[in-house]
């Protein structure tokens, strides 16, 4: 027979304490707040109890003798005034804000909407249609951290299941689970690599649209939360949460971090037409955001349907609760922060000073773990790339446009290229941040694959449904003779250099690279910039008997262990005239320093520049040439050595005489000189 009495209202969430379980959740408004048990199918409610109001509007309930796994939801009861944003109903069961683990799946339907009139939808009971929370009990995490400093960081970001779906080296069973990213198999192709650090799009719990579901469609990226608490269950192979715990741990002894893609800035809730399913339910008001003196109309600064509001203490707790959850018991290292400029606004706008950042800067567990910023959302002031304050980490957008463009040819890109192989320091030096601040990519998971990039002048998103509307117009790419697929040697071996030219300057410039999966096994989406829906071969990796033996995987790990043996590229701080280690000399093909108004000819499509370390008695020679015509270089005089030595090109050959190079149509090369020869990959 279950017992019950007052709880207590610390921690919120379900806790297993030494006499059963203290319930705890705020919903400052709600009139009354009732716990629901379930059988353990999840399908029948078994007991409902009203639980106990507390100072602050946290209301809480100690259930004994309750058992670990048990089921429940929460009933808010209340004013039901949805033109004035209140949607208080106790016939929709919610998920507790604060789940650490779910039981069911969700299932869309019309039980779900609380917006309707009184009489109609409102009336209808959800709770067949809803997952039911779980009473956990986790251990914190006990492994040890690799803490992979950020100047020796490689970044791979990649989905959990389009990562392994089709390895054939992994049991079935565990293809396109969390657990099959710390098979044998994985992580030896990630550590050949060089990766230090994988960043996996969104694991909390999330559920797909309905827009999505009624076309046969799912979204597969996870953008969608339900959850902040609870690792989506379709990535577990047991339906057990520990598995996540399990998987970190093994990644850790292979010293690879992990970083999590987190979406704080919206919920699966979605706008006014949306569904009530926990957040809306308990707090409406305060966990979103609404236009002033217009509480039904939801601000929608992520083109979601809702924002959360970070500025409300509760929300603002909410997500921090859920950061040092997965840091403390799952054992993550770090986060990727959607939308991030979303968490730093106020109602005067971005606030690189917002409470949400001075919070995490003091917080004894999160001021040590690895944060990254998407710098930018579709609000008023959205864009805020180098805003952020140290020690914060930026996707730097600018670096991946401005090396597309100079790759495709555009004219007049050269000083733009200078400052992004360089650090960035135009966009973080003004508030004493330093190149490791910039997260450098040509491709992520957002956009085309680097494979496309070289293949698509145009998108093709047909296979999403929104008649080819959908996706970024921008993409700066090109298809090297022929759109789409080709059979023609000449443009497969243009798009393979082109690929090799990408990485080439993303691994030898200064700043944090991230590659995104696939990149070093030509993975294409079909063109598709959007694939967000795609749960199927366009974005499930194409592994293949001979994947160590790709070329550009090849080239990737020469780059690396290159990029490892010159410190310019881990040094902290924007190299500078009064440097005296570190010294960079940007030169012309004669091999002179470049003159002011060479930078600035619209057909200069060549960079030349070299990076010297004093101190370790290195150089490197950089030559990047996107132009269409062969450019005659003149070498500098060696620094260290007798002459420059070839260490990597993107292209076969190249007619080599004394002290000149001529430099082939759309190529790199990177030259060498060293008191005592180098050695790489």
């Amino acid at each position: 027979m279950l017992n019950s009495r007052p709880g207590s209202c610390r921690p919120l969430g379900s806790t297993i304490v030494e006499e059963g379980v203290n319930f705890a959740v705020y919903a400052p408004a709600a009139k009354s707040v009732c716990l629901c048990l379930f059988d353990s199918s999840g399908h029948t409610e078994v007991a409902r109890i009203e639980m106990y109001m507390n100072e602050g509007g946290v209301w809480s309930l100690l259930v004994y003798p309750l058992p670990v796994g048990s089921l429940y939801g929460y009933r808010a009861d209340g004013d039901y005034a949805p033109q004035k944003g209140k949607l208080f109903n106790a016939n929709k069961l919610l998920l507790d804000p604060y789940s650490k683990d779910l039981h069911g799946e969700f299932t869309w339907s019309e039980r779900h909407f609380c917006h309707m009139p009184v009489g109609k939808l409102s009336q209808l009971d959800n709770a067949i249609d809803m997952p039911k929370s779980k009473v956990v009990a986790l251990r914190k995490y006990d492994g040890k951290k690799p803490n992979v400093p950020w100047s020796k960081t490689f970044i791979y970001e990649c989905h959990v299941k389009g990562a392994t779906a089709r390895h054939p080296e992994i049991p079935r069973s565990l293809r396109g689970k969390l657990k099959a990213l710390a098979e044998p198999a994985f992580v030896k192709h990630l550590k050949s690599l060089g990766v230090t650090t994988l960043e996996l799009l969104p694991v909390h719990a999330f559920v797909s649209e309905q827009f999505l579901t009624t076309k046969g469609l799912t979204n597969y990226w996870g953008y969608n939360t339900l959850n902040f608490f609870t690792p989506h269950k379709a990535y577990l192979a047991s339906d057990d949460i520990s598995e996540f715990q399990a998987t970190i741990k093994a990644l850790h002894q292979a010293g690879i971090e992990v970083i999590l893609d987190v979406v704080y800035n919206h919920t699966a809730e979605a706008g006014v037409d949306g569904p009530t399913l926990s957040l809306k339910g308990l707090n409406n008001h305060g966990y979103y955001r609404s236009i002033l003196n217009q509480p039904d109309v939801y601000i929608n600064d992520t083109g979601c349907g809702n924002t959360l509001n970070i500025d409300d203490p509760f929300a603002l707790t909410l997500v921090l609760d859920s950061l040092r959850y997965w840091v403390e018991i799952m054992g993550v290292d770090g986060f990727r922060f959607d939308l991030a400029s979303i968490l730093a606004r106020n109602i005067n706008g971005f606030n690189r000073y917002h409470t949400f950042l001075q919070t995490i800067m003091q917080d004894p567990i999160l001021q040590d773990v690895k944060l990254i910023a998407e710098p930018w959302d579709i609000g008023p002031g959205g864009y805020q790339l180098g805003a952020f304050p140290a020690p914060w980490r930026e996707w730097n957008d600018k670096y991946r446009d401005t090396v597309r463009r100079f790759w495709r040819g555009d004219d007049g890109v050269l000083p733009e290229l200078a400052k992004r192989v360089h650090g960035s320091h135009d966009l973080f030096e003004h508030n004493l941040r330093g190149p490791l601040s910039s997260i450098n990519f040509i491709t992520s998971h957002d956009g085309f694959t680097l494979a496309d990039w070289v293949s698509y002048e145009n998108k093709h998103n047909e296979a999403n449904g929104e008649q080819n509307l959908d996706g970024h117009g921008a993409n700066h790419s090109m298809n090297c003779g022929q759109e789409g697929f080709s059979t023609t040697p000449k443009i497969i071996s243009l798009r393979l250099k082109m690929q090799k030219n990408a990485l080439l300057t993303l691994f030898l410039s200064k700043g944090v690279p991230m590659l995104c999966a696939g990149s070093e096994l030509d993975h294409s989406q079909g063109g598709n910039n959007n694939a967000y829906c795609q749960d199927n071969r366009s974005n499930w990796l194409a592994w293949k008997t001979s994947q160590f033996n790709h070329n550009l995987t090849f080239f990737i790990k020469e780059l690396v262990a290159l990029r490892q043996q010159f410190a310019a590229f881990t040094h902290a701080f924007f190299i500078h005239a009064n440097d005296n280690r570190f010294c960079v000399h940007w030169l012309n093909e004669q091999g002179q320093p470049m003159q002011p108004q060479q930078w600035h000819e619209q057909n200069r499509k060549w960079l030349v520049y070299m990076l010297v370390d004093n101190q370790q008695q290195k150089a490197l020679l950089i030559m990047f040439n996107a132009s269409l015509e062969p450019v005659d270089m003149t070498f500098p005089e060696p620094v260290f050595s007798q002459q420059w030595q070839l260490a990597l090109t993107s292209c076969k050959s190249a007619e080599h005489i004394e002290n000149s190079i001529s430099i082939s149509p759309q190529s790199s090369w990177v030259f060498t000189s060293v008191k005592e020869g180098i050695t790489h990959g």
